[in-house]
């Protein structure tokens, strides 16, 4: 990071510090760009004016007295909704984001979020409210909620903030999973994890001030939220954003953003490379610059080795180089980021035996046709110890063996599962059988460890065994895809939910269903 943009940071301890720094240096600059139909530019914010927003909002929420209560955030994509988030931490509450229902959808998830946070005060758009006001008859825990509507607030609210007493140990976020898998579980972020986290992703990216971004990713989870929301607010540099409708719609409109604002890091999910090389035309191409684009993340579903090269051929002539494709891995619990590489790197890539791999072994394959080429999710952190363990026996697993991704207690891992101690028991304090050593993080995926570097498998929870041997979700999906010439590759309905890169959100969609989480 610059000098400019690392200036003040060793005196930040939570995430209202670090606003107020941006804001006190005066930058009426956009911050935050918002493109409402991905094209268009329909609103922006400073950081002094998003501070200003943030403090208004913290005063009707001081007003309820919710400071350390959970408070939860409905809105779709934009600016109102950061504004929210910085609402919460301004009054010392505990955001709770939430992406809003669509028509006639079940509200089952967003009920079992009120219900496990018990959350009392809700912050939304108004425009969301009325749809929502229409349900209320039906929906009790709804109902119940005391509902502000943000939009059209009186800004000179402002001047009757007051800076409620935090420390870094204080939380600033219930980031809930999917449920995919279960009923959804509130993971308790701090402000210590977030700022924690977000010097670790910028350890590993080395964006600077001079950077800039953008974002379709949905901002209710961890890898929208961390990534598209407060990276740039920790380097300063500028982002811009567009909800992840526009980009479903029209593919076209995430290359050209980077492309006509010369962003420097920006990324996606697996199936987003695989829909602009489907959907982009070879006439649209030819518009594109992309030479600014140095970081092109990927995760939160497994990457694919045939997608990076198609991609990065497809879109060489517009300037993509194949060294900016940066395979990552994270999730919830450990505030998002765990593994990385080099900015500078090629990702990393193995070919195994399938056969053996089905059978926990990461070996070379002696017959060509029984292949399989991984890519490298990147190290460990230095300050965090990465495991590979027998899930069943919790015993260390020999070099080249696959097993469960261990994760060890840094200041990026999170307090557990808000009141969910059995749960944050038996996924946080886990203890290796053969050593004693722990608290390790169970994270749930499968993978294995070549020197330092993670390949990331499958999820154990998903994981079919037939005949003695092991099938991951994405296999099927792999095979179906490439059964027929009529089915297009990344468009499965979600058979998998696998973190082979940071989780992405279930607010999004991968070619039209869920995004896993």
């Amino acid at each position: 990071m610059d000098k400019g943009s690392s200036q003040g940071l060793e005196q930040v301890s939570t995430l209202v510090d670090l606003l107020a720094l941006r804001a006190a240096a005066g930058d009426d600059h956009p911050a935050y760009t918002l493109l409402g139909d991905g094209e268009t530019i329909t609103a922006s914010l400073s950081y002094a004016a998003l501070e200003t927003n943030a403090q208004a909002i913290a005063v009707l929420l001081g007003s309820l007295q919710c400071q350390g209560k959970p408070v939860l955030l409905l809105y779709p994509p934009g600016l109102d909704y950061i504004a929210a988030f910085f609402g919460c931490l301004y009054a010392g509450a505990i955001a709770v984001p939430a992406y809003p229902p669509r028509p006639n959808r079940s509200l089952e998830r967003l009920q079992s979020m009120i219900h496990n946070a018990k959350a009392q005060v809700a912050l939304t758009h108004s425009t969301v409210l009325k749809g929502l006001e229409k349900r209320f008859a039906e929906q009790a825990d709804l109902k119940r909620l005391h509902w502000l509507a943000t939009d059209g607030m009186d800004l000179t609210l402002a001047h009757r903030w007051q800076r409620p007493t935090l420390t870094q140990d204080d939380l600033a976020l219930l980031q809930y999973t999917s449920g995919s898998t279960g009923t959804p579980k509130g993971v308790m972020i701090s402000h210590g994890n977030l700022l924690h986290n977000s010097a670790r992703i910028n350890a590993f990216f080395g964006d600077t001030a001079q950077s800039s971004g953008v974002s379709w990713l949905p901002p209710y989870h961890d890898m929208g939220l961390v990534g598209g929301v407060l990276q740039p607010l920790y380097v300063g540099a500028p982002m811009t954003l567009m909800p992840p409708v526009a980009f479903l719609q029209k593919p076209l409109r995430w290359l050209q953003a980077i492309s006509r604002y010369g962003a420097t890091t920006s990324g996606a999910p697996n199936f987003a490379y695989d829909l602009c090389v489907q959907k982009i035309t070879p006439e649209q191409r030819q518009d594109l610059d992309l030479k600014s684009w140095t970081l092109a993340f990927s995760g939160a579903e497994p990457v694919r080795a045939d997608t990076l090269e198609r991609f990065a051929a497809t879109f060489a002539p517009q300037g993509f180089r194949p060294e900016a494709f940066y395979p990552c891995y994270g999730m919830a619990e450990t505030t998002l980021m765990v593994t990385g590489s080099s900015r500078a790197a090629r990702p990393v890539l193995k070919t195994v035996s399938d056969r053996a791999l089905q059978n926990n072994q990461a070996i070379a394959a002696a017959d060509p046709i029984d292949q399989r080429t991984l890519v490298g999710c990147g190290q460990s952190a230095p300050d965090q110890t990465l495991c590979i363990v027998d899930p069943q026996s919790r015993q260390s697993c020999p070099a080249g063996t696959v097993g469960e991704i261990w994760v060890a207690a840094s200041a990026s891992l999170a307090r557990g599962y808000w009141q969910r101690p059995q749960f944050t028991a038996e996924t946080f304090a886990a203890t290796l059988a053969d050593s004693g050593a722990g608290p390790f993080l169970r994270t749930g995926d499968l993978g294995f460890l070549d020197g330092s570097e993670l390949f990331v498998t499958g999820r154990l929870k998903e994981l079919m065994i037939i005949r003695g041997r092991n099938y991951y979700p994405k296999d099927l999906e792999e095979t179906v895809e490439s059964a027929h010439e009529a089915l297009r590759g990344g468009g499965g309905g979600g058979l998998y939910d696998h973190r082979g890169g940071a989780r992405a959100a279930d607010s999004g969609l991968r070619g039209g269903a869920p995004l896993s989480a």
